[in-house]
């Protein structure tokens, strides 16, 4: 046989690992991302890079980790992200290293002053969908404070619906409260127009009882989206938190993903993005390409 060139060669050896991937999964193909969906990465942990004025490395960076897609913070309430004021040119940045980016993170203060402004950065960079990480009434409302917060809300997705734009709601500090004997996540899922307003579940907050998998199930199309962490829940917490358990990558703590992922289509999820430090998300999207689902 003849002697095979470097090129060759390479080529040989990926057709045999796509081969092995194939009989790995009994004949049936593995999956390289779970549903079949882009591996995303939030951008706020890695906002420093941001602030130095050093997107194009960031996006470099995630690329060459896997990441297929960015979720983005807004630039008018995000000081970190002021140097990305231009969606045009965040647009050209990403697509330049191969990177999607249809979400993106704004301020209530930001939607409540100038909407307009950002929905048109939204428009530029590519974004549709439009979240805010907490509607902010405090973390010890009343049930007035939280129907005052879910009408304010939806009014102002009713503005972005007609921009064109879905908006979405996070679950952080005032979304974890409880109001009366129940949960202010769960109260909010009944205030807030279905039509207008989707969730995006925070996989950590399974350190203070909330279970992805419940919620899709219980709640099915009201979840557009993850922010992906996994959480060792038989950890002790770091010094002065007062929740249970710490960040560790996807697959080395207490969620089932299999579980979470199955769930997920039930719940309606369509992207999804990890949010941790590089190191873990480095480990974390290797292990969400290896998960199949």
């Amino acid at each position: 046989m003849a002697a095979l060139s470097r090129r060759d060669f390479l080529r040989h050896a990926a057709a045999d690992a796509a081969a092995a991937g194939f009989l790995a999964a009994g004949g049936a193909r593995l999956r390289a991302n779970p549903l079949g969906l882009p591996i995303g990465s939030q951008t706020w942990p890695h906002r420093q890079m941001i602030k130095d004025g050093n997107f194009a490395g960031l996006a470099k960076a995630l690329a060459d980790i896997g990441v297929q897609a960015v979720e983005m913070c807004s630039p008018f309430g995000y000081n970190d992200f002021a140097p990305l004021t231009d969606g045009k040119q965040v647009k050209k940045i990403l697509a330049d290293h191969g990177l999607a980016c249809v979400s993106s993170h704004f301020s209530m203060r930001e939607l409540r002053e100038q909407q307009s402004a950002s929905i048109t950065w939204a428009k530029d960079v590519g974004i549709t969908q439009m979240i805010v990480a907490s509607l902010g009434a405090g973390a010890s409302p009343t049930m007035d404070d939280v129907k005052r917060a879910a009408d304010e809300y939806n009014r102002i997705a009713a503005a972005a619906a007609k921009a064109g734009m879905q908006q979405g709601l996070h679950n952080e500090g005032f979304e974890v409260s409880m109001v009366g004997g129940q949960r202010t996540y769960d109260l909010l899922l009944g205030l807030l127009d279905p039509a207008l307003v989707k969730f995006q579940f925070q996989m950590s907050t399974i350190s203070q009882g909330f279970v992805a998998s419940d919620y899709f199930t219980k709640y099915p199309g009201r979840f557009y989206s993850m922010h992906i962490q996994d959480i060792d829940l038989n950890a002790p917490p770091p010094s002065g938190r007062g929740t249970a358990g710490v960040q560790v990558p996807v697959g080395k703590g207490s969620i089932d993903w299999v579980k979470t992922f199955t769930a997920a289509k039930v719940g309606g999820v369509r992207n999804y993005f990890v949010e941790q430090t590089m190191e873990l998300t480095k480990e974390s999207v290797a292990a969400l390409r290896a998960l199949n689902v």
